[in-house]
Formats: C-alpha cells, structure tokens, sequence
C-alpha cells in the first residue's frame, strides 16, 4: 500500500528537480561538437546560378556563414543587424536553407542583402551537416576555415559585441 504512494511521489520529485536544472540552463547555448575544426565539406550552388559553391570558397579570411529562409520568421529580427555589418565591412556568406531560389531571391529583394554570397541548400544537407537546428544560426569562422564559435538564434547588437565581434577580430592573425 505504502509503495502506491511512494512511487508517484519518487517520479514527482525526479521531475521536479529534472525541471530545476533545465530552467538554469540557456536554451540557445547548444554546445557544437564542430567548434574548433574544420567547417564541414560541401558543394552547393549560388542562389539563382549553376555556379558551385565549396568550403574551399569560405578560407583565406575571417567570416560569418548565416543560415536563413525566406520563410523563417526570427531571420526578418536578425536582418537589420546583418546589413549593418554588411555595411561595415564583415564578409557575410548566406545559405538559404530548405527554399527555393526565387523565394530566397524575392525576400533578399525586398529586405536587402546583407551576403557576399548567397548559396542554396534546398535540401537541407548541408545544414544537416553544420549540425544546424533551425535557421537563423549564425558560425565565426577563421581564415583557415576553422569553426570558432555557433551562435543560435536571431543575432542581436549583445551577441554581436560580447561574443562575435572579438571572435571574428581575434581570427585575423
């Protein structure tokens, strides 16, 4: 009889402390098994042409590579903060994930293009491969290609100045 009610009160508990140590933990700091190696191995196409796009385009300087849609809604939030950093200076290469190039090409119309780059992953293989959860995700990656930090979600001006932008000046050397 005593084990009718120990045995539900045990699972409480369990659930209970289970929910505690979840709530102390940021649900965007998902750690990557790629920091610190190599971007992974791709060949995809710029958006709108048959042209081929590989890792080997992304070496030889420090970048961001931003993983967006047109249908992804936080992508719009992140936007701004991207032109602007595209009009500063900072090489931006895009992979349009699980859309289709005139989607892509229709949205970047209208909001601007922050990109050096705009490369289709209609498919999602490549994401897959980057270990992306969903879009926007944004990687530092320095001149050899190296992946230096994943940063998951919209970027916002905090992310960009406490974290991003010292990776990404720490990388030119």
């Amino acid at each position: 009889m005593r084990l009718r009610y120990l045995l539900p009160a045990a699972v409480l508990v369990v659930l209970i402390v289970l929910f505690a140590f979840g709530l102390q933990h940021d649900p965007r700091a998902v750690p990557s098994p790629l920091i610190g190696k190599p971007a992974p191995d791709f060949s995809l196409r710029v958006v709108g042409a048959d042209t081929p796009f590989t890792r080997d385009d992304l070496l030889g300087r420090p970048l961001l590579v931003n993983f967006w849609a047109s249908w992804c809604v936080a992508c719009r939030v992140e936007h701004p903060l991207l032109m602007e950093l595209a009009r500063q200076g900072v090489e931006i290469v895009g992979i349009d994930y699980k859309d289709t190039d005139a989607e892509g090409l229709r949205w970047l119309q209208r909001h601007g293009n922050p990109y050096r780059h705009v490369v289709a992953d209609t498919q999602g293989t490549a994401g897959l491969d980057w270990g992306v959860y969903g879009v926007p995700e944004t990687f530092v990656l320095d001149a050899k290609g190296i992946i230096v930090h994943k940063h998951i979600g919209p970027l916002d001006e905090d992310a960009w100045r406490s974290t991003i932008a010292p990776l990404l000046a720490g990388t030119q050397g």
